[in-house]
């Protein structure tokens, strides 16, 4: 027997790979397909089954590509109705995959189809479950992303405590734990760095499962703090479950290389230029106009939460040699019209001798002595709730998940310092700007962490949010 877990910390997704005496299975594929493909030939097994754990919200699962290409047959649990051809299993079944035996057990309450596999070892013995969203290590799925539900967040809160107590809590303690997901993912709301867990220390650490948990405080705990889902997470449920284009399809269109003369043409047709070098080379220089969201960031969660048309053209710019990766990891999340990239990266640009611009930035010392001398405008583009837990005295709130909406209210022709914790979002958020004519901006290097360390005043939050 081999169990394989495949960790995509970009989007801190685990899918898994399961094989036995020439027959594999695999479960919650990523959109590309050849690194299942390329298992299962490694040790001459065939795909037997792609099980779904449930209609994936923060991804594009691979499970329609990779059932084409390998004869597998799709598996979902009760309740998921796809459009397409893929067999709906019944809580308890058995499916057979070599000496193995992988059961069944419908769990709903992150979603109602929601399905967690037991997989049963040669000998019969309960190994390990692959939980999908229903039980992350040191947390549970959030029951607030179902779409077109006639259900509550309550309900399916509701229906999450029976099925962790009722499925998964009377399962022995020595099962391993295998969730979909782990720190990082907008699935949950505090998970662990653990990718894995025995079923005894969840029991002891998961807040969720205590045993002595009422049904009413469950859902008091699993409900509070849930703040609104990135955007693009129905769009991907409507995906996982309507289908999509095939990835050889959109690899191959948003591979295409523009000349310098090419690619102008293109920006002034009004198509969407996406910037995914890293910060500190975007401030020395970008296209105008551009927007940055650096693919060493949280890259899906970004273009995901600020790109609300999954269908728009999109033109990036890549460091050389990535461009691959980068329309693979905006295809992962629903992004699959990338129409191609500049050959040559913004060097070829520079070269041309074309338009550039730039984005000032000072660290925390310079801004120390600036803040000093007089009045300036600081904009902290952190979450509300980082910025409630601390923040600099008579600094604004604009937090980049809802810049589109508040961006209207920055007077353009005033000078504004932006920070956020680390540098990677105020440079976002500074390029959004500059795209809708804030001009006068300076980046504050190294965000909040660096003007910690300074002596500037600092306050905790304590009224109610105030924008600009």
């Amino acid at each position: 027997m081999k169990a394989t877990q495949l960790y995509t910390q970009c989007l801190a997704e685990a899918a898994y790979y399961i094989e036995s005496d020439g027959e594999a299975v695999i479960i919650d594929p990523l959109r590309e397909t050849k690194p299942y493909l390329d298992l299962a030939q490694k040790d001459g097994a065939k795909i037997k089954y792609i099980l779904e754990t449930h209609f994936h919200a923060d991804f594009v699962s691979g499970h329609i590509d990779l059932a084409k290409k390998s004869g597998a047959t799709i598996v979902f649990g009760p309740n998921a109705a796809p459009s397409y051809e893929a067999y709906t299993a019944k809580d308890g079944e058995i499916l057979n995959v070599g000496k193995l035996k992988i059961k069944v057990l419908h769990t709903p309450g992150h979603t109602m189809e929601s399905t967690t596999y037991l997989l049963l070892d040669e000998n019969g013995k309960e190994h390990s479950i692959y939980t999908g969203d229903t039980l992350f290590i040191g947390d549970v799925g959030r029951p607030d992303l179902a779409v077109k539900s006639d259900l509550s967040q309550e309900d399916l809160a509701s229906h999450l405590f029976d099925s962790l107590r009722d499925k998964i809590m009377t399962l022995p303690e020595e099962v391993i734990v295998y969730p979909g997901h782990g720190a990082g993912s907008a699935c949950g709301k505090n998970m662990s760095d653990e990718t894995f867990d025995t079923l005894k220390n969840q029991k002891e650490t998961n807040y969720a499962l205590r045993a002595d948990m009422s049904r009413e405080e469950f859902i008091k705990e699993v409900t509070d703090g849930l703040v609104a889902p990135p955007q693009y997470f129905p769009k991907n449920v409507a995906l996982n479950k309507e289908g999509y284009e095939s990835f050889d399809q959109v690899m191959n269109r948003g591979l295409h290389a523009y000349d310098v003369d090419s690619f102008e043409e293109k920006i002034n047709e009004g198509i969407l230029l996406i910037d995914t070098r890293h910060q500190d080379e975007f401030i020395k220089g970008f296209i105008p106009g551009s927007i940055f969201v650096g693919i060493d960031g949280s890259f899906a969660t970004w273009v995901g939460t600020l790109i609300t048309d999954l269908t728009q053209p999109i033109l990036f710019i890549a460091e050389e040699g990535r461009e691959e990766e980068i329309v693979k990891r905006f295809s992962r999340v629903g992004y699959d019209n990338t129409i191609g990239y500049l050959d040559g990266g913004f060097a070829s640009w520079e070269k041309s001798g074309k338009e550039i611009d730039t984005l000032e930035q000072v660290n925390a010392e310079e801004f120390d002595k600036i803040y000093n001398e007089g009045s300036i405008n600081l904009l902290d583009v952190r979450k509300q709730s980082e910025y409630e837990s601390e923040h600099i005295l008579n600094s604004k709130n604009l937090p980049l998940d809802f810049i589109f909406n508040n961006f209207v209210e920055v007077d353009k022709l005033k000078k504004y310092f932006v920070h956020c914790a680390g540098g990677y979002r105020s440079v976002i958020a500074s390029s959004i700007l500059k795209n809708k004519g804030v001009n006068q901006l300076v980046d504050i290097a190294g965000g909040f962490k660096s003007l910690s360390e300074t002596d500037l005043p600092k306050t905790e939050y304590r009224c109610p949010s105030t924008m600009l």
